[in-house]
């Protein structure tokens, strides 16, 4: 722990008549709270946060071909991720903890944000008084359903302009946003007289921002509740993208190369505990949280059919690397 949480924290104890007769005892008792707050946030929620840049990196490009100027597509997006079992679970030990404890056991397997709604006990002490939770459900669901509208823009020189949006996606024990915006630009242009007409191909640069929101749990002490009953992710991707296409009448096949990095941050995100009164916990367990912070760099393979009917399209593509995440689209172009 910091030290200069640590004295802040310590000072709080020694000034607060509430605690003066265990300050010390009930000051480690916090720390060793965080710790396992902490320990047990990260192994929860970095199962969902690394699925939803799978979710927010797909499905950009739908078409390689080069857009005139002012053309625009619109389109309505399905996007289904499949929860692979081996994110669904981790195991939690008594070895691992600090604080708290499993009930009646000394390890368990317990559910990621995107596993199962099981629950354990989970128990501990603050300053001679028992503390006791039951540890936080997954989505308990075995694929993720959210939809999202696209659009895109021709502008100058073969370039396409290109936005999406979700709104809040409302999950069991949680909720799910993504939104941003990308650039693509055709490059067979550039070597029309020895390139095959019905071969397209393009490049790809998008920015997108995950946000994602767990329960996790409430904890109830005689020091009041702890504000800790929100989880939540938010990240910042950036990738690169090559996709080359052949065209057959009607339908374009596309095949895809996805290289991205991404920027995790946390954060408990909910109200604040009643035990701000006395300590402002919330505050102290989010600079914490920065630890946590991490940087990710993901390849990814995709690969999408889209066929046209009069000014109508029907798209399906699928991306593919450490998760597997589809997506259906109805676009218009006018």
């Amino acid at each position: 722990m910091n030290k200069i949480v640590k004295l802040f924290l310590f000072l709080v104890v020694l000034t607060t008549s509430q605690l003066k007769a265990q300050d010390t005892e009930v000051f480690q008792q916090i720390g060793y709270l965080l710790n396992d707050a902490l320990l047990y946030s990260n192994k929860y929620i970095t199962p969902a946060t690394d699925g939803a840049v799978y979710q927010a990196s797909s499905g950009w490009v739908t078409s390689t071909k080069k857009k005139e100027l002012g053309e625009v597509t619109f389109g309505i997006n399905a996007n289904l991720f499949f929860v692979p079992k081996a994110d669904r679970t981790f195991i939690a030990s008594n070895s691992d903890f600090e604080f708290f404890s499993i009930e009646g056991q000394n390890s368990a397997v317990v559910p990621t944000a995107l596993g199962n709604d099981e629950q354990y006990s989970l128990v501990g002490d603050l300053g001679g008084s028992e503390v006791r939770l039951k540890s936080p459900e997954g989505v308990n669901e075995e694929t993720v359903f959210y939809p999202y509208l696209q659009a895109g823009v021709g502008l100058w020189y073969g370039t396409e302009l290109l936005v999406k949006f979700s709104p809040k996606t409302q999950l069991k024990k949680g909720d799910y946003q993504v939104y941003g915006a990308g650039l693509k630009h055709n490059l067979d242009q550039y070597f029309s007289e020895n390139f095959n007409k019905s071969i397209h191909l393009s490049a790809l640069v998008a920015y997108s921002k995950e946000n994602l929101s767990f329960d996790f749990v409430d904890i109830q002490s005689d020091f009041g509740t702890l504000g800790i009953n929100s989880l939540g992710s938010s990240i910042d991707t950036y990738q690169t993208q090559i996709n080359i296409s052949k065209t057959h009448k009607n339908l374009e096949v596309i095949w895809g190369v996805i290289f991205n990095i991404s920027d995790f941050n946390y954060k408990f995100d909910g109200e604040k505990g009643s035990i701000e009164e006395i300590i402002p916990l919330q505050d102290i367990l989010n600079e914490r949280m920065k630890d946590l912070s991490k940087t990710k760099r993901n390849l990814i393979g995709e690969f999408s059919g889209r066929y046209q009917f009069s000014k109508f399209f029907v798209q399906g593509t699928l991306a593919f690397g450490k998760f597997v995440n589809t997506n259906i689209s109805l676009q218009y172009e006018f």
